[in-house]
């Protein structure tokens, strides 16, 4: 397929959002091959020289951080160049949000307090072999609630944004993301909410695309790569059997592992702790990155995607089709929120000199 032409408009001022009239939503059309346009909302967030670029209608997906360091902007997320117009997977650029499930759901088919739930292959996303995948707000619409020049929050519910989604799952669901970008650190401020009657069944998680290397001149392969991971999830085409096993011998990733020195497509359980964190050093260029989250996040998917040089390091709330495996008496992290109840939470990345 031909890249999009894309064209770079300002919606009317009585269109605006948030509570600055000054600050205004990008629509950026893209004609595809067949001759449709797709139309995609791009919010921009700066602050001190780093800025931020957010898809309202891929799904809230933060597809571009670039953060100053000193005197050099580092471009930290991967993403294709047409993505903002509509081009490529929501779910292979940028940092694709995974709720009210992250990951696959085995055959798109669950059972939950007595009814069994089966989401339809054409009303939501399906990997190849046959499982329901990465959740239901990944590539609709979100709103916005509130915006400043350096943050923004979004907002997804099931039965308002995705309607058609909503009786393939036991409950409503919630969720709200504030992105804000402060010199070179881009953080989300999560809260999940069950607006309903009944008990809200979830997990989180997120899909973050990070680019290397980190400067002009340095090469993918010279990048570490670090995770502070402990076991991982035996896996039969990417769905967990339920057992843990040993690390290999030969993965180091918590002591720092070349990019390419292995490829990823695996679901470790993270080293305990109060936070966690995971980086990419650039030794040559003296740059790292660094993504921190808190430890209910427990289970890290890492996966390097085919013929990129890129790697996302994923924190979930819960392990692949915890829906499934907690059931069966194994601790996959699945959560229950009471009707009126919220979770809070928080991830954040960071670059800095190293």
């Amino acid at each position: 397929m031909e890249s999009p032409i894309l064209g770079v408009t300002a919606i009317p001022r009585n269109n605006q959002i948030g509570k600055n009239p000054s600050r205004v939503r990008l629509k950026r059309s893209a004609k595809l091959q067949d001759h449709k346009e797709l139309t995609v909302s791009v919010l921009q967030l700066s602050d001190s020289g780093s800025s931020a670029a957010i898809a309202l209608d891929r799904g809230f997906n933060c597809f571009e951080f670039k953060a100053q360091v000193g005197t050099r902007i580092v471009d930290v997320l991967d993403s294709e160049a047409g993505f903002a117009g509509g081009s490529g997977r929501p779910s292979g650029n940028g940092v694709p949000l995974l709720f009210p499930y992250p990951n696959r759901v085995r055959g798109g088919k669950y059972v939950w307090d007595g009814k069994e739930y089966v989401i339809p292959t054409n009303v939501a996303g399906y990997d190849r072999t046959g499982n329901a995948i990465h959740g239901f707000c990944i590539d609709r619409p979100w709103r916005v609630v509130e915006q400043t020049m350096s943050s923004v929050l979004g907002e997804f519910q099931l039965s308002k944004d995705a309607p058609d989604r909503r009786p393939y799952w036991p409950s409503d669901c919630l969720i709200r993301i504030k992105y804000a970008v402060k010199e070179a650190t881009l953080r989300a401020d999560i809260e999940i909410h069950n607006p309903d009657t009944v008990p809200m069944p979830w997990g989180f998680g997120t899909h973050p695309y990070f680019k290397l290397p980190l400067a002009a001149g340095s090469k993918p392969e010279d990048c570490l790569v670090v995770a502070p991971v402990k076991d991982s999830w035996e896996l039969t085409q990417c769905l967990p059997t339920g057992k843990k096993v040993p690390l290999p011998a030969d993965l180091k990733l918590n002591q720092g592992m070349h990019f390419g020195q292995r490829q990823f497509d695996d679901v470790f359980t993270a080293i305990p702790a109060g936070v966690i964190e995971c980086a990419i050093i650039d030794p040559n260029a003296g740059l790292k990155v660094t993504q921190s989250h808190p430890g209910h996040y427990p289970e890290l998917v890492i996966y390097t995607p085919p013929n990129r040089a890129a790697i996302c390091f994923e924190p979930y709330t819960c392990v692949t089709d915890a829906i499934n495996l907690q059931p069966q008496g194994l601790p996959a992290g699945w959560q229950v929120l009471k009707p009126g109840e919220s979770f809070r939470s928080w991830i954040e990345i960071k670059v800095a000199a190293n």
